[in-house]
C-alpha cells in the first residue's frame, strides 16, 4: 500500500479548472494531488526573427516554480538549468500537436507557474498547458485571428517509477525522491510518443521493466485523456 492509499496503477486526484484567470485567452489550473500548476497563454502577432516570412507560427513555453511552491523559498524569476530543460520539454510537446502552418505568423507562449510542488510538476504542466492552448486557439479562431484550429491531437504526460521494487504510477515527491527508476512519459492521443525520459537512480533496469513502465504510463495517460475530453466537451465561455 502506498503512503496515500493508492493502488500502484492509480492516479492521484486530477483536476483542470478552466479560466482560472481572466486576462488571457486560455488559463487552466491543473491539479495532480498536491501539485498545482497555473498554465496561462499569451499571444503575439509576430514570430521569432528566424521564422519571419515563413508563413508559420510558433508555440513555446516558460516554466517556473514560484516562491511558496516548496518548503524552502524558491527565488523569484530564476530560470535555472532544470527550469530551462522543463520548459523546452513543454514547448516540444505542445508543438508536436500543433500545425504551425495553420497558425499563420502568430506566436503563442504558455507560461507554466508551479504554485505548489509535490512531484510531477513537468507532467502536470504539459497536461494542463495543452488544455490552456486548446482554449486559447478556440477563442482565436472565433475572433478570426486564426483561420483554423491548429491543434491536431490530444496530449498528456505522467511520471512512473520503481519504488521498493514495485512499478508505480504518478509519483508524489515522497516516492519520487526514493525511486530506484524514474520516468517521465509524454504521449499523443494516437498512442505515439513525444518523449520518454528514463533514469536509473540506483539499480539499473531491464528491458522488460522499461516496457512495463511505459505500459503503465500509457494506461495513466489514457485516463488523463478521458478527463481532458470531458473538459473540452464543456462549453467554453
Amino acid at each position: 500500500m502506498r503512503a496515500d492509499g493508492r493502488a500502484p496503477n492509480e492516479l492521484r486526484p486530477v483536476g483542470f479548472e478552466r479560466d482560472f484567470t481572466e486576462m488571457t485567452p486560455g488559463s487552466v489550473l491543473v491539479t495532480f494531488g498536491r501539485t498545482r500548476v497555473l498554465c496561462t497563454v499569451s499571444v503575439e502577432e509576430d514570430v521569432p526573427r528566424w521564422m519571419k516570412g515563413s508563413g508559420k507560427g510558433w508555440v513555446t513555453a516558460e516554466y517556473n516554480m514560484l516562491p511558496g511552491s516548496s518548503p524552502e523559498r524558491v527565488r523569484r524569476s530564476t530560470t535555472n538549468g532544470r527550469s530551462q530543460e522543463i520548459q523546452r520539454l513543454i514547448g516540444r510537446s505542445l508543438r508536436a500537436v500543433t500545425d504551425l502552418e495553420a497558425m499563420g505568423e502568430v506566436s503563442i507562449t504558455v507560461d507554466c507557474d508551479v504554485l505548489q510542488a509535490d512531484g510531477g510538476t513537468r507532467t502536470a504542466s504539459i497536461s494542463g498547458a495543452y488544455l490552456a492552448l486548446h482554449d486559447a486557439c478556440t477563442r482565436l479562431q472565433r475572433s478570426g485571428r486564426l483561420r483554423t484550429h491548429p491543434l491536431t491531437n490530444t496530449l498528456g504526460a505522467i511520471s512512473v517509477g520503481v519504488v521498493g521494487g514495485v512499478p508505480l504510477l504518478d509519483l508524489p515527491y515522497v516516492e519520487d525522491s526514493a525511486a530506484e527508476v524514474d520516468f517521465n512519459v509524454v504521449m499523443l492521443g494516437d498512442g505515439t510518443f513525444v518523449e520518454v525520459q528514463g533514469t536509473a537512480e540506483g539499480k539499473s533496469f531491464r528491458r522488460d521493466e522499461l516496457d512495463a513502465l511505459v505500459d503503465l504510463a500509457a494506461e495513466g495517460i489514457g485516463r488523463i485523456a478521458e478527463l481532458q475530453r470531458a473538459y473540452l466537451a464543456a462549453p467554453l465561455g
